[in-house]
């Protein structure tokens, strides 16, 4: 894995997760597992997540304001980032926190608990983690994600509309 001191990060459709992890010293950095590489950020999660939510034109907290509006969850939100590319992300824990860990949802293949009562999430790219929460809280993390997906994607691609559209195609004349 690589050590990068200085680079812009944005969450971009190969993200499968931001880990935090913490230093000795108590400083909190981020491991980024992409589809087919992972390396280190000198920053914590929560600001690479604002970072792209910036880059989207939003913030993290419109994200969890948006989230909160649509879904009424108030605790440990998941958020999109982009919806046109269909980035959704979710904490781990209160996302307020420098150590919390960010998880994409469409990567997750299965995930499984622990005996300590951790987590082993397996990624659709052959990748796994560990994570310190429950499996109950992890399913509950990704049946939010799930909801609020569907929200959004009903808002933006409505199914009338789409049936509407196919109709009038159907309806046309060639004269």
């Amino acid at each position: 894995m690589t050590y990068v001191p200085e680079k812009e990060y944005e969450i971009n459709p190969q993200t499968i997760a931001l880990v935090a992890k913490q230093e000795d010293g108590g400083q909190v950095f981020t491991e980024v597992m992409e589809t087919d590489e992972h390396f280190f950020i000198p920053k914590c999660p929560r600001d690479i997540i604002d970072r792209s939510c910036r880059y989207f034109a939003s913030s993290l907290e419109g994200r969890i304001a948006g989230t909160k509006q649509l879904t009424g969850y108030t605790h440990k939100p998941p958020i999109v980032i982009s919806e046109a590319m269909g980035i959704y992300f979710f904490p781990i824990i209160s996302p307020k926190r420098k150590d919390c860990s960010w998880i994409a949802h469409k990567y997750i293949r299965s995930y499984k608990g622990e005996p300590n009562k951790t987590t082993t999430v397996q990624f659709a790219n052959g990748d796994s983690i560990n994570l310190p929460v429950s499996d109950g809280m992890f399913a509950n993390q990704v049946q939010r994600t799930a909801h609020l997906r569907v929200i959004l994607e009903d808002r933006f691609h409505p199914a009338s509309v789409v049936a509407d559209n196919r109709a009038e195609r159907i309806a046309e004349t060639f004269s």
